[in-house]
């Protein structure tokens, strides 16, 4: 099989100071972003947008696919946007599963704003994660689908019933699965169950940084979902490779601590990671003694593919 060059990170919000979720990226701001992600190994990422207003989204979005255009047109570029990541509104407001994200602009799939947001992006939207239950009957997940767009569950609980039908409607990824979700759960019927249940039917984005997953966790879900169903993502923010301290993630500040990860102010939760794939993939091999064909297939190939890359 033929290998992609570099790592793909179907999710990224910021690096090096720079965050993607900026009401207006400058170009300059943009580039310097490139310039770090290639020296970390990532040729081809999927700038994440969160959830904001759907007026507010779509002029980010707007902003961001020409940078992605540009990427297209300039082959030649270390590293480039291949497209982009949506991740909300659509996503459950309740404790625990909304994250990071501010609950005040989660909402129930809205048909219309979803068509307005892929239409702001001029075709660049890849990857929209949301969660079923704000999409019971999957309208907004069959139109996504029909655009040729990925659809992933996430910051979510729905039922395995809801959990089916999205599959039914389209959806094929989780996207960071053990994480957005409370600390405590159920403990036998909960979403990380049930997303294991579907595993033959279901793919999954993991953060492999250490702190997001213990990395013993990590190992025995990528046995037990398959090196062919798990792609690693950063998940990083604009603290990402940078020293602890305050920094930005859309509306809000997220302190990042001496052991480098970004939590809330309250210190409650995960705010995205501080990692790069490059951190990663170094802790992956260190630590789990990962091959090198395990590193191509989860930090690199299996991304490729679900986005349709060219191969090498």
């Amino acid at each position: 099989m033929t290998q992609h060059h570099g790592y793909v990170d179907l999710q990224i919000n910021g690096i090096g100071g720079i965050d993607f979720n900026e009401s207006n990226l400058l170009p300059s701001s943009w580039e310097s972003a490139l310039e770090r992600l290639a020296q970390d190994g990532t040729t081809d990422f999927l700038p994440t947008l969160i959830t904001d207003s759907v007026d507010s989204l779509c002029l980010k979005i707007a902003n961001i696919s020409k940078f992605c255009e540009a990427s297209a047109k300039e082959p030649s570029i270390p590293s480039k946007a291949v497209g982009i990541h949506l991740e909300g509104p659509f996503l459950s407001d309740q404790a625990g599963y909304i994250g990071a994200h501010p609950k005040e602009h989660a909402m129930a799939m809205d048909l219309d704003a979803l068509k307005r947001l892929v239409d702001a992006a001029n075709g660049s939207i890849r990857l929209v994660t949301l969660a079923p239950e704000c999409d019971p009957k999957g309208i907004g997940i069959e139109y996504l689908a029909q655009q040729n767009i990925l659809v992933a569950a996430g910051h979510c609980n729905p039922s395995i019933d809801q959990l089916r039908c999205a599959i039914d409607s389209g959806l094929s990824l989780f996207t960071h699965l053990g994480n957005a979700c409370p600390g405590s759960i159920p403990r036998h019927d909960n979403i990380i169950h049930r997303v294991l249940a579907l595993r033959d039917t279901l793919r999954v984005t993991l953060i492999a940084d250490g702190f997001h997953l213990p990395l013993w966790l990590l190992d025995s879900w990528v046995d037990w979902f398959g090196e062919q169903r798990v792609a690693i993502v950063s998940d990083a923010i604009s603290a990402a490779g940078l020293a602890p301290g305050i920094y930005q993630l859309g509306q809000q500040k997220v302190a990042v601590g001496a052991d480098g990860v970004p939590r809330s102010h309250d210190q409650t939760h995960f705010v995205g990671s501080g990692a790069t794939l490059g951190r990663m993939r170094n802790l992956c091999e260190s630590q789990l003694s990962w091959s090198s064909e395990r590193i191509e297939k989860l930090f690199k190939t299996n991304a490729a593919q679900w986005l349709g890359l060219p191969s090498d």
